[in-house]
């Protein structure tokens, strides 16, 4: 009997989206049972036609492709192949949770390749294996709305690095290139080498992620990297003054400056 697959394709550009189509409709293994142009559209049909596969692209506007999965659930969860158009350093950080992943621009041998394997993954009955790695993509993301690929953890489950966004491209952080981070209304700028990068993210969320041995929190709009602080200045009323290595200089306020010598084990 032969194999039939039958497939929901999801992009937000309509030529990108008709052209996977096309593509998929060539292998005869292959049914599209339906197309949709945005992440709510596609949670409805993917909870209605239940789909063998999907071809899920990352980046839409108002949901992406993680928030689809998240709002689809586990006990809907099909097979995905990602198509995005993130640079491949980054699509890495999920490849092993997915079918595949189709990086545009891609040529017709690529998507027959990618497509071979999903036939091979239903073949070889791995359909199961591949929802709860995509549960487990989810789950390392916390919330789908953040917008980023997975960031990597250290043992102790703090952070070591981060995926930010930054003129249309994907940027690695290692957490510890990180010389401050500024509150910046619902985000965060990390400030790196004289750079600033901007993170869908609040302070308090940020801040328990981090390692505390290593980033401590000066006042309510700053997160320091101690590895960075060269010199610590008194200031008015009790309060300090920290000069990093870059010549920034950051106001530690007279609440903090117990803890920060906790941390320290030593008096300032």
């Amino acid at each position: 009997m032969t194999l039939r697959l039958r497939v929901l394709v999801v992009d937000d550009e309509p030529l990108a989206r008709s052209g996977v189509a096309a593509l998929a409709r060539r292998d005869e293994e292959i049914d599209i049972i339906g197309e949709c142009g945005n992440g709510l559209s596609a949670v409805d049909a993917i909870r209605r036609l239940a789909p063998d596969l999907v071809l899920l692209d990352v980046q839409m506007p108002e949901m992406n492709g993680f928030e689809v999965l998240e709002m689809i659930g586990p006990e809907k969860m099909p097979a995905v192949i990602f198509i995005t158009a993130y640079d491949q350093f980054a699509v890495k950080a999920f490849e092993v949770n997915a079918v595949d992943y189709l990086l545009k621009p891609f040529d017709d041998e690529r998507f027959q390749a990618a497509m071979n394997r999903a036939k091979r993954t239903f073949r070889e009955n791995q359909v199961g294996a591949l929802s709860q790695q995509l549960l487990g993509l989810l789950k390392s993301t916390g919330s789908a709305s953040s917008a980023e690929i997975p960031v990597a953890s250290s043992p102790q489950g703090f952070i070591t690095r981060l995926v930010v966004k930054n003129a249309g491209k994907v940027l690695f952080v290692r957490s510890e290139e990180i010389d401050w981070i500024e509150a910046a209304d619902y985000y965060v700028k990390l400030h790196i080498a004289k750079k600033s990068h901007l993170l869908r993210e609040t302070m308090s969320a940020l801040e328990e992620k981090l390692d505390p041995a290593r980033f401590f929190r000066v006042h309510r709009s700053a997160i320091v990297n101690l590895d960075r602080v060269v010199e610590i200045q008194p200031y008015f009323h009790g309060e300090h003054i920290l000069l990093l290595e870059d010549g920034s200089k950051l106001k530690l306020s007279r609440a903090r400056k117990e803890k920060l010598e906790q941390i320290l084990k030593q008096s300032i």
